[in-house]
């Protein structure tokens, strides 16, 4: 397979080829880095290119893997030391374009993030094809266009009048291309194809046996063919690959792919591996490239050459020392050095034109920069404008859209359901509540307190009301009502819970011969415990709205496409307040009604407050990550459904189980039956 490799990779196996050259990088890229680096320092030198404007960049390697390619871009995104992906934090520097890879697929990588923010992509080869993608996606192509290839390649073919070729291209989207347009124009001139060739790219190393069988059928179709001409289509780096064409072969004895013409596209560079080094370049003598326009500037030669492994600001020049002049650095960290040391005495000259040369492709890359860059500043002054406030920036950024206002109104389905379940929730407590006065002297009304009974029951009502605040459009009066009295009417509602548990652990207490306890049982200190409660709950309330109070507002920002009209709450410390305040209640409760769960039967309504407080905590632990994730009459609603969730808790834990006695077991109403009853 391999009759022609230096002696010292005859016997190596594939996949230990393949660990070689997956460990090294292309040396010349690094010429690419010394012209960037120039041509920025040339550029901001000078105040007449683009002045009050300095350039600054950063290089990432993409490591021809997407997941590292799709990292590296969202770095250059966001900050350097901090990634947060769609929020700015701290000073930021504008990414103004990004210079992408040498291969499509590195680009297409790149252009799947830049696309989302209107970042320009400056690609070396062709345009790349995205065929999952709308069209006007920010590419700059800096090869010549291909059509102009296109019709440079037949007016060599015609000049020469050779009628006879083959075409070898990439077994991509791009390659096909090249195929869909390049044989129609040819062969409307009478230029025939002897053979299409593809040459597949390489995935994951199981398809390198696949690759050299390819290579070597395409060697063999070269070889066999008695076509002259080779016109070959190809990327930055397929050169180390077509250098690989010169020894493959299924015959027994490989011919050595010479006597060809090779047409090559602008986009490939004449480059290898570090085991290529020393490989015979014979097979690519008296090609023909299509090359992109290069100059040599003042000064390029010297800071080219001037480039040494000593200089510390480089973080590139020792790899690529090593890997150029086959060395090692030899450093404290290390032991004995296995080959050659690197002395830093290597000299640039010496490496051959596959390693380095002094080629301005990199500096043209900039230069095409720097004219985009005047271009994009000039039309942004003359022709892009910011959009009023209160519209937004159509998809083609050529014309501005008027946000609608939004809210949660009583017209839409979500508003219309909320109201459905505050009326249905609030006439079953008014059911609740008619039949706790209908039977007001009954045995299991009275064991439980009637009169913090009819004060949690209306608590709970008012709770269930206090929805509508939330619901149309945000006027000043609702804004400053909405959140004092959800607060105040729920603190009455859970300290009513807590003064029925209080009272239930007291009153079992007082029962024990010689307590004490039996001066403090009674109306007073249940009523002492709900209105002073609720007097702390509505001190903090007044705090809120003396200082900070809440106001209606419309946001602008956090949505793209809408106004949101909403309640600002004027203090976010003192919203939570409340909620930690109604929570510090409600766990105080918890903590009561679990200690009281076990007292004798009739008092075991301590049992159901455990449960509706444990319901109650549940849905407001909840409420708060989910409050804090959604924005405008979304973040509404969740107020509303965790109101409604916990007062129907609070309603069908505590008074159903009574209802149930009261309407369906009127037997079991009575003094004698409740003092026995395990469940009630």
């Amino acid at each position: 397979l391999f009759p022609k490799i230096k002696e010292e990779y005859k016997c190596m196996d594939v996949i230990d080829i393949l660990k070689v050259v997956n460990l090294l990088f292309l040396p010349k890229y690094y010429q690419n880095i010394v012209a960037l680096v120039f041509a920025v320092k040339k550029i901001n030198k000078n105040p007449e290119i683009l002045p009050n404007i300095t350039l600054g960049f950063n290089i990432y390697d993409s490591h021809f893997s997407a997941q590292k390619t799709y990292h590296a871009t969202m770095l250059l995104i966001y900050s350097m030391k901090n990634f947060f992906p769609n929020y700015i934090c701290g000073i930021q520097n504008h990414l103004t374009s990004v210079i992408g890879g040498l291969d499509t697929k590195t680009s297409i990588d790149i252009a799947n993030l830049l696309d989302i923010y209107k970042t320009p992509q400056l690609v070396y080869g062709s345009k790349p094809i995205m065929n999952y993608k709308i069209p006007g996606l920010l590419f700059f192509q800096m090869s010549p266009l291909e059509r102009l290839q296109y019709e440079g390649i037949l007016s060599l073919l015609l000049h020469f009048r050779w009628s006879w070729v083959g075409i070898v291209v990439m077994a991509n989207d791009n390659g096909e291309r090249i195929i869909e347009k390049i044989v129609p124009l040819l062969s409307q001139h009478n230029i025939c194809f002897s053979y299409i060739g593809r040459l597949s790219e390489l995935t994951t190393p199981n398809e390198i046996y696949d690759l050299f069988n390819e290579g070597a059928e395409i060697h063999d179709k070269i070889m066999d063919s008695n076509a002259n001409v080779l016109i070959f289509y190809g990327e930055s780096d397929i050169m180390v690959r077509v250098r690989w064409l010169a020894y493959l072969s299924r015959k027994s004895t490989a011919d050595i792919v010479k006597g060809k013409v090779w047409i090559l596209t602008a986009q490939m560079d004449l480059n290898s591996h570090v085991y290529q080094k020393n490989w015979d370049t014979d097979t690519m003598n008296g090609a023909l490239s299509f090359t992109i326009h290069a100059n040599d500037p003042p000064g390029f030669q010297t800071f080219s050459e001037s480039r040494h492994p000593s200089m510390t600001e480089d973080g590139f020049i020792k790899d690529f020392w090593q890997q150029s002049f086959i060395c090692a650095f030899k450093t404290s960290n290390i032991g004995e050095v296995v080959g050659d040391i690197c002395t830093g005495e290597e000299k640039l000259e010496d490496l051959p034109v596959t390693f380095f040369e002094k080629s301005m492709t990199g500096l043209n890359t900039l230069y095409i920069l720097q004219m985009f860059l005047k271009s994009f500043y000039f039309s942004d002054t003359n022709d892009c404008y910011l959009c009023p406030e209160g519209s937004y920036p159509n998809n083609n950024q050529d014309s501005c859209i008027p946000k609608t206002s939004t809210f949660l109104s009583y017209e839409e389905p979500l508003g219309i359901s909320l109201v459905f379940f505050v009326i249905l929730f609030s006439l079953l407590l008014v059911m609740v509540l008619a039949i706790f006065v209908k039977n007001h002297n009954s045995p299991i009304i009275i064991a439980n307190n009637r009169d913090l009974t009819y004060i949690l029951l209306i608590s709970l009502l008012l709770c269930f009301l206090s929805a509508f605040l939330f619901i149309g459009h945000p006027e000043k009066v609702v804004c400053l009502l909405q959140q004092a009295t959800f607060g105040i009417v729920f603190a009455m509602a859970v300290s009513s819970v807590l003064a029925k548990t209080v009272t239930v652990v007291l009153a079992f207490q007082a029962t024990k011969p010689g307590s004490k306890m039996r001066m403090l049982v009674g109306k007073r200190l249940s009523n002492s415990i709900v209105i002073s409660c609720s007097l702390i709950q509505i001190g903090i309330c007044m705090i809120w709205i003396t200082t900070s109070p809440p106001f209606p507002e419309k946001d602008m920002d956090s949505v793209v496409e809408e106004i949101i009209l909403q309640c600002n709450q004027g203090s976010v410390t003192m919203f939570y307040s409340v909620l930690s305040y109604l929570g510090f209640l409600a766990v105080i409760s918890f903590i009561v009604a679990f200690m009281a769960r076990k007292l004798p039967d009739t008092f075991n309504e301590a049992k159901f407050i455990t449960f509706s407080m444990l319901l109650f905590c549940s849905v407001w632990i909840s409420f708060v990550p989910t409050y804090l994730s959604t924005k405008g009459k979304y973040m509404v609603a969740v107020e509303i459904f965790s109101i409604l969730a916990s007062s129907a808790g609070l309603l069908g834990c505590i008074f159903l189980p009574k209802c149930y006695i009261i309407v369906l077991r009127p037997d079991l109403n009575n003094r004698e039956n409740l003092m026995k009853r395990k469940q009630f």
